[in-house]
Formats: C-alpha cells, structure tokens, sequence
C-alpha cells in the first residue's frame, strides 16, 4: 500500500495567519455598517401601504383592507421584536444576547401565526390572497435590505459618494 506524502501547502496557510490588534478590528467594524430596524421596518410599511392601494385598485376596498392586514402581521411583531431587541440587548453577556434574540424571534413567529389565525375573526370579509401578498411581499423587505445599500445604509453610501 501506497502512503501519501501530506500535503505541506497547508502548513504553510497556518503559518500566514496573522491575528488581528484591536485597532484592525475596530477599523473593520467601524466599516461594516449597522442595518437600522427602524428603516427597514419604515420600508415595509410603505412598501405593504403601496401593494394594498394596487390590490385596492384592481380587486375593491375589501381586498386592500386584507392586504393591509397582512403587513399588519408582519410589520406589528418585527417592530415589537425591534424595540424589545434594542433595549435588553446592551452591555449584556453574548449568549444572553444570542438567547434573547432567539426567544424574541420565536415570539414574533408567534405573534405573525397568532394574526394569521385570527383574520376570520377580527376581519369582516377576508380575501387570502390580497392577505397572503401583504405578508409575503412584506417579509421580503428584509432581502432587499440586505443587497439595497443606499436604502438602508445611508452613512456608507454617502461616503462612497464622498470618495
């Protein structure tokens, strides 16, 4: 049987890693922004305000009001979750944090189920599909947040415009 010599470029990746100081690491940090809550939640709304005046316009009054109601059951639990996330989550250990993040994501799923599952009840006439587009076109603002620097970065676009 055959041995294989081991591979010696690995060796040689370990040896150039060089750790980062403190200045390095704050200079990376400070690059990286931070995206704003209240920005993109700002954006769901008008953006779940905008598909409920297009559903209204084509399908009726009672249509919109469900779409409505559809960015109701999303951006409601995000903001929630937003206001609560910001103030328990300063000068606290890590994985109380990582904890707290979790146990409010798992309330604000909640909650989103919890509107869902009353719209027969507190809605007169419930159309599902004008629902369903709200929450989902709603909930999708959070991946246009992720690639629409501009939007929701306005201090790093502005200084890539400086530049």
């Amino acid at each position: 049987m055959a041995r294989i010599p081991p591979d010696q470029t690995q060796d040689e990746q370990e040896e150039d890693i060089v750790p980062w100081t403190a200045e390095q690491v704050r200079q990376w940090r400070e690059s990286q922004p931070l995206l704003s809550m209240r920005r993109v939640i700002g954006v769901q709304v008008l953006v779940g305000g905008l598909l409920a005046l297009v559903i209204g316009a084509i399908w009726g009054l009672s249509s919109a009001v469900s779409a409505l109601y559809g960015v109701a059951t999303v951006v409601l639990p995000a903001g929630l979750f937003a206001v609560v996330l910001n103030r328990q989550m300063q000068g606290v250990p890590i994985l109380s944090a990582v904890f707290g993040f979790f146990v409010g994501e798992l309330i604000k799923i909640g909650l989103t189920v919890l509107g869902l599952v009353m719209a027969s009840r507190w809605l007169d006439e419930v159309h599902w599909p004008a629902l369903l587009a709200g929450l989902v076109v709603t909930m999708k603002v959070y991946w246009v947040a992720l690639g629409m620097g501009r939007v929701f970065y306005p201090q790093q676009a502005n200084e890539r415009e400086k530049k």
